[in-house]
């Protein structure tokens, strides 16, 4: 099935991965409304990229972490375009090196509230505009998770790695309660990318540090999740739900 006219809603989607996801959907023929919480220029000149290409985007500022925010962003594609067909849960943070006797409760409360309760709150309201119970058309969702939630991150981020594994638990979980309402549930768990997360968590050269333990030996590259969100939207996964898909280069 085409998804030409499809609504996409990319959170976190004005850069690193989640731009990525977005410049392949609007690609792909979907409609992006790109989520993104600052940086006002990078979403901008991703809704300009995608519409010089033909495609068709917009930008809805809000922080996954408010649910006010999270609410009035799912009215704002409603007003654009009056349907969602699919989300990505993509937006999270990373903070500082540090073991967990070195961290506060601050650190934590934000981990959390914006990676794990962010993005529960986009999947309740998506679920309530695509479930057949509600009177939806169905669709799917995508958790975008990390290679971290099976690893730990010991000495570097427990607190991250935690909230991943809850990101895994909760795709598993919400997939077997909307199986029968016409939404697809599944995750992605990228490993090392080359993307500006490392330099927000105080590392910018860390990919160059941790590549020889890659079984790959080289770090992914933002495009190559993106495919494997694509697909796992993609009616080719119209029997996969609940699944977490590695894309980690075999670690």
């Amino acid at each position: 099935m085409s998804t030409e006219g499809k609504v996409l809603l990319v959170t976190g989607g004005s850069r690193g991965i989640g731009a990525a996801i977005c410049r392949l959907a609007a690609k792909a023929g979907y409609r992006v409304a790109i989520n993104y919480a600052s940086n006002d220029k990078a979403a901008h000149a991703l809704v300009a990229e995608i519409k010089a290409a033909g495609g068709e985007a917009i930008a809805i500022k809000g922080d996954v972490g408010s649910e006010a925010d999270v609410v009035a962003m799912f009215r704002a594609v409603d007003a654009a375009y009056g349907r969602l067909d699919a989300l990505v849960n993509n937006a999270g943070v990373v903070d500082v090196k540090a073991r967990v006797d070195e961290m506060n409760a601050a650190r934590l409360e934000r981990m959390m509230r914006i990676n794990v309760i962010g993005s529960m709150l986009c999947a309740r309201e998506a679920v309530k505009r695509m479930s057949s119970l509600h009177g939806g058309k169905g669709g799917a969702i995508v958790n975008v998770s990390s290679a971290a939630s099976s690893l730990g991150s010991p000495g570097e981020y427990v607190d991250y790695a935690a909230s991943k594994g809850a990101i895994d638990t909760f795709t598993i979980g919400l997939a077997r309660e909307v199986a029968t309402e016409n939404i697809r549930v599944n995750a992605v768990r990228p490993g090392i990318i080359d993307t500006e997360i490392h330099a927000s968590g105080g590392q910018p050269d860390r990919i160059a540090a941790i590549r020889g333990i890659v079984p790959m030996k080289r770090e992914g590259k933002a495009e190559e999740v993106a495919r494997a969100v694509l697909w796992l939207l993609s009616d080719e996964a119209s029997y996969s739900t609940g699944s977490i898909l590695n894309v980690s280069g075999g670690r």
